[in-house]
This record gives C-alpha cells, sequence and structure tokens, in this order.
C-alpha cells in the first residue's frame, strides 16, 4: 500500500508538469510569454527582413489591459488627421504648399468694419502651390497667433482645416487696441505625410547605446524601445515595476547585468532627396504666410452688444499675454510673485519635479530667483539628475529628476535611471507637497503609442497618489513649440511635439491636476520659439504653478 501510495503521487506530479508545459505552450504559440521575459535576461528575437517589417511590429511590449488597449486606440483616432497628400510623381515641390503663393484674409467685423473685446476675429487662409494654382487638399500644418508688441500682448489663434486647401485661424479678441494677425506653415501636408511615414516605420530613427563593464572588459551596443531583428541575441533591460520596456543587443563576451549607463548614439534620417526638399527653411518649413489685404484690426472697447462669434470654433484658448504677464482664461488667476512672496508660498513646502530639460527649467528659476534656496552640490553634471535645493530656515525643498529612457542625453549611470511612475509610488506626499511632471520633449521621435504607454503608467501612479494622498497638489507642464532650420532635423519637428501635447492634454483630462500649457504659451508671446522657453516665459509659467500653491494670496 505505501508503495502504491507513492507512485500515485508521483503520477500526479508528473501529470501535473505535462498540464503545465502544455499551458506554456500554448500561450507561447499565442505569443504572450516572448512580452514577459526576465528583466535583464537574455532573449533571442525572431529574424525578419527589414522589408517585410510594417509599421513597428518589430516593437516587443508586454500585453496592456483592454481598457488601456482601447483607450489607445480612442486618442489615436481623436489626434488622427484628415488623409495628407502624398508626395506628387514624378516626385516635385511644384504641386506642394508655397507659403510664399499662399495668403489669409481677414473677414469683416460688425457692421462698419468694427471689433470689440469679447468678439471673436476669423481669417480665412488659402493655399497654393509653388505654380501659383490654388490647393485642392487639406493636411498643411499651419499655427496663428495674434500679438500686440507695444502692449506686450498675445493669443495662440486656432486653425482649422476645411479639407479643400482653405483654412479657418479663430481669434479671442481680449485687449483693446492694434492686434495683427500672423500665419506661419509649419510645414506643407506633403511634409506631415512623410513625417507620419518615418513615424511609423522606423520608431528606431533614433538610436541609443549602453556600456557594459566587468573588469578591464567593455563592449557598447545599440539600444532601443524597439529593436530590429537580426541573429544577436537581446538583453531585456524592461523596468519590472512599471513594465516599460527597453532593450539593448547583448554583448559578445559580457552578460546583460554588466550594463552601466546609457547615452543619445545618433539618429537616421530616412529622407530621400526630393523628401528633403519638403523641410526647407524659409521656403517651406515655419514660414510666415501674408495677408491679401490689411493684416491687423483696431479692437474697441466692450460695448454690451451681441457678440461676433465664429462658427468653426466654440472652445476659448487657455490664457493670453497682457503687459507681459500671462492671463489664464476659464481657471486660475494668476498671481504675479516676487522673491518674498515666492518664498512665503513655499514656506514649509516640497516641489518635486520630474521629466526633461523643459521643467528642469523651473528648478533653476527658483534656484535662481530665491536667495536662500541653495543646491547640493551631488557632484552629477546638470543633465544627470537628481538636483535638490534646499532653504533650510523656511523650510523649502525643490528636487528635479529627470525621467528613464527614451533620453537624448549625454552618458548618465544606469543607477540614476528611475522610471517617473516608480518615484512616484515611492513618494510619501501630503498636503505640503507638489509634484511638477513635464515628460514629452525626448517622445517627439517614438511613435506615440510607444509615449501613451508612458503616460498611462505615470497616470496610474498619479491616481493612486492621490488616492493615497488627497492634499498633494499634481501640475503637469504640456509640451511647446520650437525653432526648426536646416541644421535641426525633420525629427525634432513641431508636428511631433504637437501630437505629444495633445496626447498628454487627453491622457489627464478628468483628473484633479493642474496643467500648465506650454504650447500657447510658447505660442502667443512675440519673442521667438525655443524648445527651452526663454526667462520671461518661463517666469509666466512658475508664476501659474505658484498660483495654484497659493491662489490669490498674492497680486
Amino acid at each position: 500500500m505505501k508503495t502504491t501510495s507513492c507512485t500515485r503521487r508521483d503520477f500526479g506530479i508528473i501529470f501535473l508538469f505535462v498540464m503545465v508545459y502544455a499551458l506554456i505552450f500554448v500561450l507561447h504559440q499565442m505569443e504572450i510569454l516572448q512580452f514577459q521575459p526576465e528583466v535583464n535576461s537574455t532573449i533571442i528575437m525572431p529574424r525578419v527582413s527589414p522589408h517585410h517589417i510594417v509599421n513597428h511590429r518589430f516593437c516587443t511590449f508586454q500585453p496592456r489591459s483592454p481598457q488601456d488597449a482601447l483607450e489607445e486606440r480612442l486618442i489615436l483616432d481623436s489626434i488622427a488627421r484628415p488623409e495628407n497628400p502624398l508626395l506628387p510623381s514624378p516626385n516635385s515641390l511644384e504641386q506642394t504648399t508655397d507659403p510664399a503663393h499662399s495668403t489669409f484674409t481677414i473677414f469683416p467685423g460688425r457692421k462698419g468694419g468694427q471689433w470689440h473685446v469679447g468678439d471673436q476675429l476669423e481669417v480665412m487662409i488659402q493655399t497654393f502651390d509653388f505654380q501659383g494654382h490654388p490647393k485642392k487638399s487639406g493636411g498643411d500644418f499651419l499655427t496663428a497667433s495674434l500679438h500686440n508688441r507695444k502692449l506686450e500682448a498675445g493669443v495662440a489663434g486656432q486653425v482649422v482645416d476645411h479639407l479643400n486647401g482653405s483654412y479657418s485661424a479663430v481669434f479671442s479678441l481680449l485687449w483693446e487696441g492694434d492686434a495683427r494677425v500672423e500665419v506661419t506653415l509649419v510645414h506643407p501636408g506633403e511634409a506631415v505625410t512623410v513625417l507620419n511615414r518615418i513615424n511609423r516605420q522606423h520608431p528606431d530613427r533614433v538610436y541609443y547605446k549602453s556600456l557594459y563593464r566587468s573588469g578591464s572588459l567593455s563592449e557598447t551596443t545599440p539600444c532601443n524601445v524597439c529593436l530590429r531583428s537580426t541573429q544577436q541575441p537581446v538583453c531585456n533591460h524592461t523596468d519590472l515595476r512599471s513594465g516599460e520596456p527597453w532593450f539593448c543587443y547583448k554583448p559578445k563576451n559580457l552578460s546583460c547585468d554588466t550594463r552601466i549607463n546609457h547615452f543619445k548614439a545618433g539618429y537616421d534620417n530616412y529622407l530621400s532627396a526630393e523628401e528633403n526638399k519638403l523641410f526647407q527653411s524659409g521656403v517651406n518649413m515655419k514660414v510666415s504666410i501674408q495677408a491679401a489685404g490689411p493684416s491687423n484690426v483696431t479692437v474697441l472697447p466692450e460695448d454690451g452688444q451681441l457678440k461676433v462669434k465664429s462658427s468653426s470654433v466654440t472652445s476659448l484658448p487657455s490664457g493670453y499675454y497682457y503687459q507681459g504677464v500671462w492671463r489664464a482664461l476659464g481657471g486660475i488667476t494668476v498671481s504675479q510673485f516676487n522673491t518674498s512672496a515666492i518664498t512665503q508660498c513655499l514656506k514649509g513646502k516640497a516641489v518635486h519635479m520630474y521629466g526633461d530639460s523643459t521643467v528642469r527649467q523651473w528648478f533653476d528659476f527658483l534656484n535662481a530667483v530665491l536667495p536662500g534656496l541653495k543646491e547640493f552640490d551631488l557632484h552629477n553634471p546638470r543633465h544627470i539628475a537628481p538636483l535638490k535645493s534646499l532653504d533650510n530656515e523656511n523650510n523649502i525643498l525643490v528636487s528635479y529628476r529627470c525621467h528613464a529612457p527614451p533620453l537624448l542625453s549625454l552618458p548618465i549611470p544606469i543607477r540614476e535611471l528611475r522610471y517617473t511612475a516608480n518615484e512616484l509610488d515611492d513618494l510619501d506626499a501630503g498636503p505640503n507637497d507638489v509634484v511638477v511632471l513635464g515628460i514629452w520633449a525626448h517622445f517627439t521621435t517614438s511613435p506615440m503609442d510607444i509615449y501613451i504607454r508612458r503616460l498611462q503608467s505615470i497616470r496610474r501612479a498619479v491616481v493612486q497618489l492621490l488616492d493615497t494622498n488627497p492634499g498633494t497638489l499634481v501640475i503637469v507642464r504640456t509640451g511647446n513649440s520650437r525653432s526648426l532650420n536646416d541644421k535641426v532635423p525633420p525629427l525634432n519637428s513641431d508636428w511631433y511635439s504637437l501630437q505629444c501635447d495633445k496626447v498628454l492634454k487627453a491622457m489627464f483630462k478628468g483628473l484633479k491636476v493642474h496643467l500648465i500649457d506650454a504650447w500657447e504659451m510658447t505660442l502667443a508671446h512675440h519673442l521667438p520659439l525655443n524648445l527651452h522657453p526663454p526667462p520671461p516665459i518661463i517666469q509666466n509659467m512658475v508664476n501659474s504653478m505658484l498660483s495654484y500653491v497659493c491662489p490669490q494670496k498674492h497680486g
């Protein structure tokens, strides 16, 4: 009996193992297990000819919940543009949008051609090609703004594509006096088509590397969110907590756990000679479109009469500048904070900043204007986090940490690469803590679904933080426009920045967080556009942040 009992137990164990292995085989066939290899392990990527790659299917991600996948589809649909025109065949610029031939016309105002504060000014933009023929299709990337340099006033316009070569730009009239219309062709529709293709087909167009070292032996290999399939084994550096994917080709003579740093290695253009002609500064990239008639109007005071409103646009801008000061619309009243007011506002508080160098500008601004705030010397270069400053007397802590890859940077030690979601999960926050997020600039070179995946991870951490620490204030800085010229590759296009901006706003919509609309704050200002906005704009952004921390305490 004893022998028989042992045999049955052994049979049961064997049967269990058989069933487990059968399940593993089935899951593998369903392509699930390939998404979840052990971190820092070696995996073999299936070899696929680059000519057979469609979109970015060589990317390997962990499976997501149906809710996250559905949200991604809805967001991508919401930011999708109408089908843009292809570059004419044979390839020629002659039939693409020419800003020099294109014009805009200001629609008449009220009877007698008057405009008053509170009205909406509408402008019709008509595009033409280089041969002077009217364009019959939409898809151009246009921006519009309204300015008065003397008053240091400005507001961003909203552009509507009528899909037939004509566009409307609508402006809210928010100050008395002169208002001058400015319209810019950022990219013709044919260039946008190329940018979308590059984004789909070449998610690895910016490539990164990591150094692996053990003793006197070292090797450097390419890394990315998406690695093309080769015979070379791959190191899986997916973050175990957040699930964020990252891969490097395995060094030939070192193990995956000997990785010591991360850095940007370069980029591939992937543009043909003809396609390069679509990205010429001064010709068809960030070029002003001139008015067919007057380009400015005189705005009279409010008169209590029915306002002139556009039928094309119903939403208001997020704010505007007047006398160089940002005035938010439909939200917090932005106060102006001098040095003592900033100190008083932040007294007893900790400000935790996470993201890229555009939010690090806020950290640098506070360091510069607050004499009592002293930065710790952590013996790190400026691009390497963390950065910390402390005002002992007023109990103010300000910190900054960059997000994890993709990260376009000089070498950063692996120990300093922290995923923002994990940092938020570990943060012991409360009513005296302010969290500032600014994560977008390094994702403009990635497909939008990769950016959405990262933001979903961060948003989950924000929701958890607010659930457990409801008094914590969370502020999100959106993306902004930047300068473009022939020396800046199309991979840094404002088209990608705009997509990131739209995704970011959609992702945090409805949450108890506050957005600082950097896109409109840079577009509405008269100063030249820059990836890192100049000090007057940074000061307005910081004042906006402080106005949420200390609402209407200082004017």
